[in-house]
């Protein structure tokens, strides 16, 4: 495990629709669990996707707060759930890890397993958990950490700073622009395809 950073992709970028519904498409991005995610059907509220994998002990342990996001949010803002680890090294977070992962803890939002990992480099994600959150134009309004809570420490998980961000978007104010990065472990690349920002 290497600890690692968000990469703090600018504010303001869009979702990359075309590279999702293509991914969808050629069966690059493989639906593993939840609904199913209709790109056409996103935009009009937030968007919240969800860097995650089923054996990282920082997603492990913001899984119940990823529970309660849903239940609190689940009408007024859509989640996606992204795996995007090689599973040539990493096999316990293939479908079948992933599916008992969103079975443990009652998530019924789309997730999916980025087999090319297209998703993590059209997004510059690093690190699992990695948060986006986009507003209704489905814009870059928030990326960073769920809170300051991590395993080891005493900080209570409560998401309070991804929550705050959803909040304003919800209330039609501006998120603040001062965002901490989310650290977790880093994405799984397969040796020797690291992207550059993962060197």
């Amino acid at each position: 495990m290497a600890l690692t950073p968000s990469t703090m992709l600018p504010l303001g970028t869009p979702l990359p629709r075309a590279e999702l519904a293509e991914a969808l498409t050629s069966g690059s991005l493989e639906p593993v669990a939840g609904t199913p995610l209709e790109p056409a059907a996103l935009g009009g509220q937030p968007l919240l996707v969800l860097f995650l994998c089923a054996h990282c002990p920082f997603v492990k342990h913001i899984e119940p707060e990823l529970s309660r996001l849903q239940a609190d949010y689940g009408g007024r803002l859509q989640l996606i759930g992204i795996s995007s680890n090689s599973t040539l090294t990493h096999p316990q977070d293939g479908p079948a890890g992933l599916q008992d992962q969103a079975q443990r803890n009652g998530w019924s939002f789309p997730y999916l397993l980025d087999q090319d990992q297209r998703l993590a480099h059209a997004l510059r994600a690093a690190c699992t958990p990695d948060p986006f959150l986009f507003d209704a134009d489905l814009r870059l309004a928030y990326r960073g950490q769920l809170d300051g809570s991590r395993p080891g420490n005493a900080v209570p998980l409560d998401g309070r700073d991804l929550r705050a961000a959803i909040e304003a978007l919800l209330a039609g104010r501006p998120v603040a622009a001062e965002q901490t990065a989310s650290i977790g472990c880093n994405i799984k690349w397969p040796p020797g395809q690291e992207p550059a920002w993962a060197r």
